[in-house]
Order: structure tokens, then C-alpha cells, then sequence
């Protein structure tokens, strides 16, 4: 348990940081999930719109250390190419 002031402070804010954080992480699988539901229902426009949407949002969250960049662009490759694919 910290015991200084600076301690307690830090623990306050590690503990908003990752509640904020977390909440970020889902708003970027929430994106995510519209794309691939798109996907699998086979509506392109829907899909793209979607997909359009979803990657300001990957790139921000990947921006600021909320996911890793190289996990960013995969989920955008691999999302770009299902949408090719139909």
C-alpha cells in the first residue's frame, strides 16, 4: 500500500489512466466489430463505411500506446483485404 503522498498520487492516477485506457481499448474493438459484422453480412457498402470509420480510430488509439502500431496495422490489413475479398 503506498504510504507517502507522492505514492498515493500516483496510485490515483495509474488507477484513472487505466480505467480511461480501458475504455479507449474497447471503443477500438466496438469499431472493429461493426467492420467484421459488415463482413459476415456480406454487406460491402455497409463494410466499407464501416472500415472507413473504424481506422482514424485504430490509428489514433495506436498513436497514443493504447494498442501497438504493428498490431494496428494489422488489424487494418487484414480488415482491407476481407472487404477486397467480397
Amino acid at each position: 500500500m503506498a504510504n507517502s503522498a507522492q505514492a498515493k498520487k500516483r496510485a490515483r492516477q495509474a488507477e484513472s489512466r487505466r480505467q480511461n485506457n480501458a475504455g479507449l481499448r474497447s471503443m477500438v474493438r466496438t469499431y472493429i466489430k461493426k467492420v467484421v459484422s459488415a463482413i459476415e453480412a456480406g454487406d460491402k457498402e455497409v463494410a466499407q463505411n464501416a472500415f472507413a470509420a473504424a481506422v482514424p480510430v485504430i490509428d489514433r488509439m495506436s498513436d497514443k500506446g493504447i494498442i501497438h502500431k504493428n498490431k494496428a496495422a494489422r488489424h487494418k490489413s487484414r480488415l482491407s483485404a476481407h472487404i477486397k475479398a467480397m
